[in-house]
Formats: C-alpha cells, sequence, structure tokens
C-alpha cells in the first residue's frame, strides 16, 4: 500500500487543526498558528517584518497578533496544516503545566518528581482536592490545566520556582492546544469542563514565586577571545536569555551555532562558550540537561560545517 505523504498527511490535518483552532477561539481563548508539527510560532518575527498589515507601524508580536475572530482564523489555517498555540495572557489564562523528567542517558529516569506528583504533593499541602478544571495531555505523558485568571491579576510566567517540573503559562506565554498533533503524538482534551477559577492558594504561591535569576555570561579573562567574539558571545547569549516562550530551544540552538565558528577559528575557548550558552538558556527556562545538549550538538554541527575563516 502506497503510504501518504507528508504533503498528503498535511492536508488531511488541515480541517482538523482549523477547527481545533475555532474551538479553542469558542471559549475565548485567543490563538495563533504554530509551525506544522511543531511548537514554534509560524506567525514571522522581528527581524524579517515585512512592516505591512497590522505592522505597518511596527512589529507586532505573536501575543497581540493572536485572536478569537472566527474570519482570521479560517484565513490563516487556509493556507497550511498549522498547529494551535493560545497566547494565554490575552486569553485571561493561567496554565499549569506538569511535565514528566526527562530521562537521563535514555535508561534511568531522573531523580526528580513528575509534575504531577509535584501538583498533588501541593493540593495536598494546602488541604484541597485535585481542581477539576479543563485539562489537556501531552504527548509526553505531561499535563495542562486550565484556569481563569482573577479580575485584575496580570501573572507572569514561571519555570521550576513553583515546584519540581511544574511551569505556569500566563503573560508572556504561549500554550500548545488540543487537537495539534508534533511527531511525539496529539494533544489531547482529558477534562473537557470549562476552565475555573484560579484557586487562592496557587494566586498566592505564584504571587511569591522566586523569579529565575538572569545569570550574566562569565567574564572572559583576557587573552580568551577576540574583541568581535567576544561581542558576538555578549549579543547572542543575550537574545538566547530573553527568548520568547516556544523559541527558547531553537534560539539557543541556533545562536550557538552562530558563535562556533569562533571556537573553529580558535577566537574563544569551547568552555566560555558551554558557561555562557548554558547560564543565558537556564535563565530563560530551559532545564540545564537541556541546555547541556543543545549546546553540545550546536557546535558539533558547527565543527563539521563551518568554512574556513579566509573563506567566510
Amino acid at each position: 500500500m502506497t503510504q501518504p505523504t507528508p504533503i498528503r498527511r498535511a492536508r488531511a490535518q488541515q480541517p482538523e487543526l482549523l477547527g481545533a483552532a475555532l474551538t479553542a477561539a469558542a471559549r475565548g481563548w485567543h490563538v495563533h498558528p504554530l509551525r506544522p508539527g511543531g511548537k514554534g510560532s509560524a506567525l514571522h518575527g522581528e527581524r524579517a517584518c515585512p512592516l505591512i498589515g497590522v505592522c505597518t507601524k511596527g512589529h507586532v508580536k505573536w501575543e497581540q497578533r493572536a485572536t478569537t475572530d472566527p474570519d482570521r482564523i479560517r484565513i490563516a489555517w487556509s493556507t497550511g496544516a498549522f498547529n494551535v498555540g493560545i497566547a494565554t495572557g490575552p486569553s485571561g489564562l493561567v496554565v499549569v503545566d506538569l511535565d514528566v523528567p526527562k530521562e537521563k542517558s535514555g535508561k534511568d529516569s531522573s531523580d526528580a518528581p513528575s509534575g504531577a506528583t509535584s501538583f498533588a504533593a501541593l493540593c495536598e499541602h494546602a488541604g484541597v482536592p485535585w481542581p477539576a478544571t479543563y485539562t489537556v495531555r501531552t504527548p509526553s505523558g505531561g499535563m495542562h490545566l486550565y484556569f481563569q485568571s482573577p479580575p485584575g491579576v496580570r501573572l507572569p510566567c514561571t519555570a521550576k520556582s513553583v515546584a519540581p517540573n511544574v511551569d505556569t503559562r500566563a503573560w508572556g506565554g504561549n500554550i500548545v492546544a488540543a487537537g495539534s498533533t508534533t511527531a511525539a503524538g496529539t494533544y489531547e482534551a482529558a477534562d473537557g469542563t470549562p476552565a475555573v477559577t484560579l484557586p487562592g492558594w496557587l494566586l498566592q504561591r505564584l504571587q511569591t514565586a522566586p523569579k529565575p535569576a538572569v545569570a550574566p555570561a562569565p567574564l572572559l579573562i583576557p587573552g580568551q577571545a577576540t574583541r568581535r567574539a567576544e561581542v558576538a558571545l555578549e549579543r547572542e547569549t543575550a537574545r538566547v536569555r530573553n527568548a520568547p516562550e516556544g523559541q527558547r530551544h531553537d534560539l539557543l540552538l541556533k545562536r550557538t551555532i552562530a558563535i562556533g565558528r569562533f571556537v573553529v577559528w580558535g577566537e574563544i575557548t569551547r568552555d566560555v562558550v558551554e558557561q555562557a550558552f548554558g547560564a543565558a538558556g537556564e535563565a530563560a527556562g530551559l532545564p540545564a540537561a537541556e541546555c547541556r545538549s543543545t549546546i553540545h550538538d550546536a557546535l558539533a554541527y558547527s565543527a563539521r560545517t563551518c568554512r574556513a575563516r579566509e573563506t567566510a
């Protein structure tokens, strides 16, 4: 039997993904297209902004371009099989992201408890049952718990500061909606009940959660790097530290590759680059293990593909 091509599969998914976007919008949630099969925004970024349409007076970010307008949604999803992203801030949502521990070396699981275990412990400590609210099961086995933000409250996102493997998405955050599909599987609604208001005990914890420290790049010892490598490293690590949700991993990979050529050319040491990007990635909210793996892959790619300095 002939296997369907990726293009045919994408076309087959297009009506379902449009339906998922319209369903989310009908709940009052502001949606925007994500890359087909991915989690990153499909909308253009600031550097590629054509400064036309809604961006005529300046680049408008995805959080502001997300919409509940059915007509705009139909137009957007008519051009591709886009996954569905929900801009949590404009939607008045606080989404609790319960992750599962990543495996160590493909063998033993992480020593950290799962997000669900951590959240259950928080509920027990607060003396309340697990809240019944709109819930999405992720392909990795994690969960997204949706809550309505209390009126007049504007919360930021958090990363691992509430409890192990517990993140939250609010203003500045993006969450992948039910019905979206990645290579790992499909995001499925496990509980379709309406999102309830964020419990008071959790609101208090989020309002007092410590903000992750923004660690600067380590100071360079004179002679460790050329001036242009030093300037490039400072610029690119700053971009990673300020990466928006959904683009952190991609930016860490690409910006490390960009700096990797200076390592190949002997203008900066590998360990300085690893430390700088590791600190930047963790400051952006990525797990340390993911940072190390991504940086290793990026520098290996640079070593394989970098042109000689004389021809660059």
